[in-house]
């Protein structure tokens, strides 16, 4: 990045605080509703990468955290909590091995048509939530491919959200939904870096004195947007929802036919 013009920078900077705004409002899409834009900018997806990577790890962490000290406050209840852990261990049983495979790329899919076979799933999940009939399956076998598809992309890339928000949707409940899914990213971010690190690949420090703060904005205002949002009615919520995973699936899709 050090060969950038100064109105690129801008841009970078401005894309980073929307970044910051998605994950902190939704919970999810700071990745993919961010980089197509980036590689607009410079088609280099290693240089991007590894920075969303430490955004995720940073305000996973500070979101989840925030999360349990408000409830701690506000709930009666010790019983419930932000983050439903018995759900997301047993996803994470079902994602762990094609996370890993999906690091290493041991699947020889070829990762474009992998992407749209995900994003159309995606859009079919999603159409549901916008017309207020969203899907549930009645076999957990369905549920755990759809899972076990959105860990493998998220080892070969960034981008597993939205099908793995597209199943948490349906079995976490929404109090619950944002801080556990963050607590999901943490872990399976964790995994990604250590592959950076292992590869050798350039992990961009110099730019987290910059970006960091640029996504922290978009984080303080995504902030409010979430509260907003869960004090909502549901219906409304998971509309907003589905909107965003169509439009997430759809940016998708062009950047995987080469039209972003």
């Amino acid at each position: 990045m050090a060969d950038l013009l100064g109105w690129q920078y801008a841009l970078i900077g401005l894309i980073f605080v929307w970044s910051g705004f998605v994950r902190s409002g939704l919970g999810f899409g700071g990745a993919v509703l961010s980089l197509p834009f980036l590689l607009l900018i410079l088609d280099e997806p290693l240089v991007f990468l590894p920075l969303i990577a430490v955004h995720l790890l940073v305000f996973s962490s500070l979101i989840a955290w925030q999360g349990y000290r408000r409830v701690q406050g506000e709930r009666d209840d010790s019983s419930q909590g932000n983050i439903d852990w018995a759900y997301l261990k047993s996803s994470l049983k079902v994602m762990i091995i094609p996370k890993l495979m999906g690091v290493f790329g041991l699947l020889t899919l070829p990762a474009d048509i992998m992407t749209s076979i995900i994003f159309a799933i995606v859009i079919v999940y999603a159409v549901g939530y916008v017309l207020d009939r969203p899907f549930r399956s009645n076999n957990p076998y369905v549920d755990k491919l759809f899972l076990m598809l959105g860990g493998y992309v998220s080892g070969t890339s960034l981008i597993g959200a939205p099908l793995i928000v597209a199943v948490y949707g349906t079995h976490v409940a929404k109090h619950q939904l944002r801080d556990t899914l963050f607590v999901l990213w943490f872990i399976l971010v964790v995994i990604k870096m250590t592959s950076f690190l292992i590869a050798g690949v350039d992990l961009q420090l110099i730019h987290h004195l910059w970006l960091l703060p640029c996504a922290f904005i978009g984080h303080l205002i995504g902030e409010r947007f979430h509260r907003a949002l869960v004090t909502a009615e549901t219906p409304l919520f998971f509309r907003v929802l589905g909107a965003v995973l169509i439009l997430v699936s759809l940016m998708g899709m062009a950047r995987s036919f080469g039209l972003l």
